[in-house]
C-alpha cells in the first residue's frame, strides 16, 4: 500500500506542476496595458529667403505642415544680395535647409547666373524665376510652353483666371497672395482631377527640362520654384 500511495503522490505532484506551468504561460501571454511612450516626430525647419518683401513670403507662409516649419523672409533686395542675406540669416538660427528665392527681372545676366552659382556652392536650395515669381502662379492655370512672356503681362494674365473665381491679384499694389488665392492654387483642377499645384509642378518641370541650364538667365520663361514646393509638400 505504501508503494501505491507514493506513486499516487508523485503523480499528483506532476499534475500540479503542469497546471502551474500552464498558468504561468497564460499569464505571460496576457495583453499588456502599459502605454508606450509616444514617438516624437522631428520637425524640419526650412529657411526661405525671398527677393520680394510681399508676394513670395505671403505665399510660403500659408503652407500648413505637420512635420515641418517654414521661416519665409522678404529680403527686399536682388539676386546676389538675396544669397548674402541667406548666409547672414543662416548664422542666426538652426535650420535644416536654406533656400533662396529670386527673379531675373531686368537684372544683368551675369548677376543672375552668378547668384545661382553662388547658392549652389553654398548648398542652398534655389527657387528662381525667369522672369518673375508670378510665372509660377500662372502655371497653376495655364499650360504655358516656356516661351518668352514679359513680366508686365503676368498680372493681367493671372487675373484672367482669378476673376472667374471672384478673386484679384494686386500685382501693382500690395502684391500679396491672399488666403483665398492660395486655397485656389491648392484646390483640385476640375479638368485634370489633381490639385492645381501638382499641375504647376508638372508643367514647370517639363519646361525646366527643355533647357541645358548653362545660362539660366537666357532660359525665359522658366522657374525652379517647383523644386521648393515639392520639398515643402513632403512635410505636409
Amino acid at each position: 500500500m505504501k508503494t501505491k500511495d507514493k506513486k499516487a503522490e508523485q503523480a499528483a505532484r506532476k499534475k500540479e506542476h503542469k497546471a502551474s506551468l500552464l498558468m504561468a504561460k497564460k499569464r505571460s501571454a496576457a495583453p499588456s496595458f502599459v502605454l508606450e511612450a509616444p514617438t516624437r516626430i522631428e520637425r524640419k525647419t526650412i529657411l526661405v529667403v525671398c527677393e520680394g518683401a510681399n508676394t513670395e513670403p505671403s505665399y510660403f507662409h500659408q503652407f500648413r505642415l505637420t512635420s515641418g516649419t517654414i521661416i519665409a523672409l522678404g529680403a527686399g533686395c536682388e539676386t546676389i544680395r538675396v544669397v548674402e542675406r541667406a548666409i547672414e540669416e543662416q548664422k542666426k538660427g538652426n535650420y535644416d535647409q536654406t533656400w533662396v528665392v529670386f527673379d531675373k527681372d531686368d537684372n544683368a545676366a551675369q548677376d543672375f547666373n552668378a547668384a545661382i552659382e553662388m547658392a549652389n556652392q553654398l548648398n542652398f536650395g534655389i527657387a528662381y524665376s525667369n522672369q518673375a515669381f508670378e510665372y509660377w502662379l500662372i502655371l497653376h492655370f495655364e499650360d504655358h510652353q516656356g516661351g518668352g512672356m514679359h513680366r508686365d503681362q503676368y498680372h493681367d494674365k493671372l487675373n484672367e483666371y482669378l476673376i472667374k473665381f471672384g478673386l484679384f491679384y494686386d500685382g501693382k499694389g500690395r502684391k500679396k497672395v491672399t488666403k483665398e488665392i492660395f486655397d485656389l492654387l491648392l484646390a483640385q483642377d476640375s479638368k485634370h482631377k489633381i490639385s492645381r499645384t501638382d499641375l504647376a509642378i508638372r508643367r514647370a518641370r517639363r519646361i525646366f527640362d527643355l533647357y541645358d541650364h548653362q545660362s539660366p538667365a537666357q532660359e525665359e520663361s522658366s522657374t525652379t520654384v517647383f523644386l521648393l514646393v515639392e520639398e515643402i509638400l513632403k512635410y505636409k
